[in-house]
């Protein structure tokens, strides 16, 4: 889970992860080949929008659309936007997961970056659900995070970590990758990959099924 902090010596609306700033390169080596194709990228629960700067930066030629449903967070977006000058970066929309359907169209690419276990089971449906129905065949989805997985053991940190997310709301949680797998396909999308990340974290790839 990424703490937010105001950006030291600075008066702006900048909010600074080190989180983002550790992982945001392993995420990019993964990122980049799976959107070669891609013209738009949805970036749920954006947060701080040091990851969104980043990887508009890194990719010019995709068009990086970031969302969050939280008013300090879009305005630090916002800020980072406004200081990186980038031309592919759009303005962060207000966007709930959960409320459907999204009021926002024409994306071919989805990100979703430590969000599933900072939420309730039902955000997981509902990011899933709007991924079977409005990604582009072949498109994918991307998701970052801890995951708990039949057959490998739990790191101590994860087990630490997941009890103080149970503890501060019991709707959160890590989540088993095997549920989300099966959610996934029967949603229309397929487990394409599982990328082992730095800090005991996933990269998950799913793709939108069809023709």
């Amino acid at each position: 889970m990424q703490s937010m902090d105001p950006r030291a010596g600075h008066s702006d609306q900048r909010l600074s992860s080190p989180a983002a700033r550790r992982n945001r390169e392993p995420i990019l080596a993964t990122l980049a080949p799976l959107l070669s194709e891609a013209r738009t990228v949805l970036e749920l629960a954006s947060g701080t929008g040091e990851h969104a700067v980043h990887f508009a930066a890194a990719l010019p030629d995709v068009r990086w659309q970031p969302s969050d449903p939280g008013e300090s967070a879009r305005a630090s977006i916002a800020a980072w936007r406004a200081e990186s000058g980038l031309d592919n970066l759009a303005e962060p929309l207000a966007l709930d997961v959960e409320r459907r359907p999204w009021a926002v169209d024409g994306f071919d690419a989805l990100v979703a970056i430590n969000l599933l276990h900072i939420a309730p089971w039902s955000v997981t449906e509902a990011l899933l659900g709007e991924a079977g129905e409005r990604l582009p065949a072949g498109a994918p989805l991307f998701l970052y995070g801890p995951f708990l997985r039949d057959g490998v053991p739990t790191a101590p940190s994860n087990e630490a970590f997941d009890a103080e997310l149970r503890r501060r709301d019991p709707r959160w949680g890590l989540r088993s990758l095997a549920a989300v797998s099966t959610l996934a396909r029967a949603r229309g999308l397929h487990l394409e990959q599982v990328v082992e990340m730095p800090a005991n974290n996933v990269g998950v790839v799913l793709r939108r099924q069809g023709t």
